[in-house]
């Protein structure tokens, strides 16, 4: 995984990757451990604090154990990011992907497969902001989200004129994660202006509009005058559902 909250901690890549290295034996303690309590510790210091407040020290503190007992469970800070990102994937791989040889029920069945997708990534990324800023880099893959990315994948494999054709599908599912990681990057971002400045979008709107209104009177930016009178103004879910069907319909048109 590539960030630059963690580029100095190791890659965690190579023999005895964190997903095949067994736990260190139970041993008799007031404060027993796993990974899976230690990726929950993260968690919740990721969704109060960001990123930058997950460290080894703060999570053994919340754990109520000492440091070096965390690195029987993890290596590195790297390992642990990848372990929490994974995480945030079991909440948007499906419970029982179906198989990709399925039969859908209409032509389009795609369509609606991949705005389910997309809306568990969504709902994800709002519930874990931090989980945005570690996409983008090389794929992850741990089982959670192998398992989210084989299920994208295969409702690719099914699109009508795309089965047999690997290099398709697999640029189809570049353009669709594409999409769901600078839209939600955006949206992301305003909610933490929201909370940084105490000021809704719309109080920010009003606060700029005189400043936008002489400037476009002035007549240099035309199309933009246009475009803000007469475009509709969406909610942030509309904005996201309205930029998806794009998405979709490009790839509706590859295979037209």
């Amino acid at each position: 995984m590539t960030s630059s909250h963690d580029a100095d901690t190791g890659s965690g890549a190579g023999p005895g990757l964190v997903w095949e290295r067994p736990e260190p034996p139970e041993r008799r303690s007031p404060a027993p451990l796993s990974r899976a309590l230690i990726v929950g510790a993260a968690l919740e210091l990721a969704d109060a604090d960001g990123l930058e407040g997950v460290s080894i020290r703060r999570v053994a503190a919340a754990l109520e154990v000492g440091p070096m007992r965390l690195y029987g469970y993890v290596e590195t800070k790297a390992e642990l990011l990848e372990l929490m990102v994974d995480a945030v994937y079991g909440e948007i791989a499906p419970a029982a992907p179906a198989a990709r040889s399925a039969v859908r029920a209409a032509p389009t069945g795609w369509r609606e497969e991949l705005r389910e997708i997309a809306g568990r990534h969504r709902a994800a990324a709002l519930r874990h902001e931090w989980f945005i800023e570690l996409l983008g880099g090389r794929p992850h893959l741990g089982p959670n989200a192998l398992a989210a990315r084989e299920a994208a994948l295969s409702v690719l494999w099914g699109v009508p004129g795309f089965a047999g054709q690997p290099t398709r599908v697999q640029q189809a599912a570049g353009v669709f994660h594409a999409y769901l990681a600078g839209r939600l990057r955006v949206e992301v971002a305003q909610r933490q202006a929201e909370r940084t400045e105490g000021r809704s979008e719309h109080e920010w709107q009003v606060a700029m509009g005189p400043y936008v209104m002489r400037v476009l009177a002035e007549g240099r930016h035309p199309t933009i005058a246009e475009v803000m009178a007469a475009a509709d103004h969406l909610t942030p879910g509309e904005s996201f559902a309205a930029g998806l069907e794009m998405v979709l319909d490009g790839i509706a048109a590859q295979v037209s």
